[in-house]
C-alpha cells in the first residue's frame, strides 16, 4: 500500500494518447518502470496502427531495440508490410493481448496515436461487417430514387443516425441502412461511444503549437539522418496498400524513382507531420475523459503517477461512466 491505491479496486489499463512527437513512447516506459519500482509489473501494448508492420521502423518512430529492452513491449513487427491490419481486427487482437496480461498480473499501458485504434481497445465501438449484395442493392436505388429519397428513410429507421449526417453524403447513407438491414438494429447502436469496456485512464500529451512543430522538426531530421530512404528501399517492393499509407513512406518512394529530391520529400514529410498532429489534437480534445497534461513539465511522470493511482482508487469512475455529460475542465485539478 505504498501509494495509497485501494486494493479491492481494478488497475486500470493505462492509455497514453496525443499527437506524433509528443513524446508517448518516452512516458510509457517510464511509468511502466515506475510501476515495475513499486512492486508492479507491467508492459507496453502498441496502439499505433503502423508499428505493427515488420520493417516499418524508422518511418514510424518504433521503440528503439534499447527502449525494447529496458521494458516487455506487444503488438510491434506483428503482420508483414503486405497484410492487411483493420480496426475490427486489432480490436481483437489487443483486447486478447490485455486479458493476457491481467491475467499474469502485468498492467498494460496502451501507447499510440492512432486515435481510432486506442478506443477501440477500451471502448464501447462495434464494427459491423459488410454484405456486397445489399450494397449494390443500395447504392442502385440511390442512382434510380436519388440521395434525398434514400435519407429520407433513413431519418425514418434511425433518426439518432441521421440528425449526426450529411443528406449529401450518399455514400454514408447507403452504408447506414446496409448496416440496419444487415444487423437489424440502429446504425447509431454501431457508432463510438464514450463508455468504457474496459477500465481504463487516459493520459493525453499536451504541448503548445510551437513546442509541437519543433519536435516534430526534430523527428523528421532525425528521421533522415537514421536512414529512412534506405529503410523504405528495402521494404517497398513489400508494402501492402495499407501499409504504403504510412506518413512519408510515399514520398521516400518518390525520391528512389527520382521525382523529388531527399530535401524536398522531407520538408513535405515535416509539412504533412505538423498537420496531421493539428488534426490528432482535435480528433482527441472531444474526448472529455482524457487527463490532459504538459509534455514538458518536469514533473510529468510524477503528475502521471498520480493521475493513475487516482483512477485506481476510483476517484474518476463517475467522469468515466457520464464522460457525455461532463467538459474538460472537470480535471483541471489534476493537470
Amino acid at each position: 500500500m505504498k501509494s495509497g491505491i485501494n486494493i479491492t479496486q481494478e488497475k486500470k489499463v493505462i492509455s497514453i494518447v496525443g499527437p506524433t512527437a509528443s513524446g508517448k513512447t518516452s512516458l510509457g516506459i517510464a511509468i511502466a518502470k515506475r510501476l515495475e519500482a513499486r512492486g508492479e509489473k507491467a508492459a507496453i501494448v502498441n496502439a499505433d496502427a503502423y508499428q505493427m508492420y515488420k520493417g516499418m521502423d524508422i518511418g514510424t518512430a518504433k521503440a528503439s531495440l534499447q527502449e525494447r529492452a529496458s521494458v516487455q513491449h506487444y503488438l510491434l513487427d506483428i503482420i508483414e508490410p503486405n497484410e492487411t491490419m483493420t480496426v475490427a481486427k486489432f480490436q481483437r487482437i489487443a483486447r486478447d493481448c490485455i486479458q493476457d496480461l491481467q491475467s499474469r498480473n502485468i498492467r498494460p499501458i496502451l501507447v499510440g496515436g492512432s486515435g481510432l485504434y486506442a478506443r477501440a481497445v477500451i471502448d464501447d465501438i462495434t464494427f459491423p461487417g459488410t454484405d456486397q449484395t445489399i450494397r449494390q442493392r443500395l447504392q442502385e436505388r440511390a442512382e434510380a430514387e436519388g440521395a434525398t429519397a434514400l435519407f429520407e428513410e433513413l431519418r425514418f429507421k434511425d433518426p439518432q443516425a441521421a440528425e449526426r449526417m450529411d443528406p449529401r453524403n450518399i455514400r454514408r447513407t447507403v452504408r447506414a441502412l446496409e448496416v440496419i438491414e444487415l444487423t437489424g438494429k440502429p446504425f447509431s447502436a454501431s457508432l463510438p461511444k464514450y463508455q468504457y469496456v474496459i477500465g481504463s485512464v487516459q493520459i493525453g500529451l499536451d504541448l503548445s503549437r510551437e513546442e509541437l512543430d519543433d519536435r516534430i522538426n526534430l523527428r523528421t531530421e532525425q528521421m533522415q539522418e537514421q536512414g529512412f530512404l534506405r529503410e523504405v528501399e528495402n521494404v517497398r517492393d513489400r508494402l501492402g496498400v495499407t501499409a504504403a499509407r504510412a506518413l512519408g513512406y510515399q514520398q521516400m518512394i518518390d525520391v528512389l524513382d527520382g521525382l523529388i529530391s531527399e530535401e524536398e520529400a522531407f520538408a513535405d514529410i515535416a509539412q504533412k507531420t505538423r498537420r496531421l498532429a493539428r488534426k490528432q489534437m482535435g480528433w482527441f480534445g472531444r474526448d472529455p475523459r482524457i487527463h490532459w497534461v504538459r509534455a514538458m513539465n518536469p514533473d510529468l511522470v510524477d503528475i502521471v503517477m498520480n493521475i493513475i493511482d487516482k483512477a485506481d482508487s476510483g476517484a474518476y469512475d463517475e467522469i468515466d461512466s457520464h464522460a457525455q455529460e461532463y467538459v474538460q475542465h472537470h480535471l483541471g485539478d489534476i493537470n
